[in-house]
């Protein structure tokens, strides 16, 4: 089942807003999308890719839903859900139209900010890219692929990231995402199953076989790893083996934010200084034939490509 009413409340609380009526998608506003209309700064994804973030819907069609347990994660892990148990859900357009109309309502209040960009705020009005990653797995939501193309023909960019259990979804997807990210977060099965602790059989050779699998997209393609210090910053070489088997155009190397509901699970000393993750991409790089082309010291990342 989706979310309950005390669930949603809470998740509300904290500044998410669900859309449709059967409690499964939710849009939350990015804190770069907030520091963009006062000019405070960009998200990294502005500066690596050009995105716009004042125009950056952040969202998500199946925030209760995940196949795993991921120990770095901001979510509430008490809510989740392994599979899509739903048989009623609501539909692509809908999920649309009201995450569009809930970002602005969240924003309403920059219109009585007297540091707010005049222009950015008419911009705003019309979100120009969609980051399908707020939380859960978005590939889950039956209808991946149809919510990836109503974005596509609202001229969309979308930013959609996965954490690769659902193979056959990934294989089958019509409508090419702007940019598909899968999650590499281990460089072996070992630390993979402490790390990000799946739910569910077979995970690892799940994440494997759609790393073979993103070769063949015809978009752009990112491999992300987050590092978590003490965790699963070792092997670099391990990395670049299966970096080189998904054969990505980008891979981005981002250190875990000890924020939201982590901070139950994890502790500050696990979240890496930005001279370990540029070191240590470094280090993934040298072993796939991949060098540094770009980084976010605010942000903790550096891109790959």
């Amino acid at each position: 089942m989706s979310f309950n009413k005390n669930q949603i409340a809470k998740l509300e609380k904290s500044g998410y807003r669900f859309v449709g009526k059967h409690g499964h998608a939710a849009v939350k506003t990015c804190h770069w999308t907030r520091q963009s209309i006062v000019d405070k700064g960009v998200c990294y994804k502005e500066k690596f890719y050009g995105i716009q973030s004042h125009r950056c819907l952040q969202m998500s069609p199946a925030v209760p839903n995940c196949q795993q347990e991921c120990e770095f994660c901001w979510r509430d892990l008490t809510y989740t859900q392994t599979t899509w148990e739903d048989e009623e859900y609501d539909d692509p357009k809908t999920i649309v139209d009201e995450a569009i109309k809930a970002q602005n309502n969240l924003l309403c209040g920059f219109y009585g900010n007297s540091k707010a960009n005049r222009k950015k705020l008419e911009e705003l009005k019309n979100p120009t890219n969609a980051a399908i990653s707020l939380a859960g797995e978005p590939t889950l939501y039956p209808k991946i692929d149809e919510l990836i193309g109503e974005f596509n023909r609202r001229d969309f960019t979308t930013f959609v990231v996965s954490n690769g259990q659902c193979v056959d979804r990934l294989r089958n997807l019509e409508n090419d995402p702007y940019q598909l990210y899968l999650s590499l977060d281990a460089p072996s099965e070992k630390i993979f199953n402490n790390v990000c602790r799946p739910r569910i059989d077979n995970a690892w050779n799940n994440l494997n076989e759609s790393l073979e699998t993103l070769a063949s997209f015809n978009s752009r393609t990112c491999i992300r790893n987050t590092c978590v210090r003490g965790k699963n910053m070792e092997n670099p070489e391990g990395y670049a083996k299966l970096i080189e088997k998904a054969d990505p155009d980008f891979v981005e190397v981002k250190a875990y934010m000890c924020v939201g509901s982590s901070r139950e699970r994890l502790t500050m000393d696990n979240m890496p200084l930005f001279d370990e993750v540029k070191e240590f991409a470094k280090k993934i790089g040298e072993g796939c034939g991949k060098e540094i082309v770009n980084e976010s010291e605010i942000s903790r990342v550096v891109l790959l490509e």
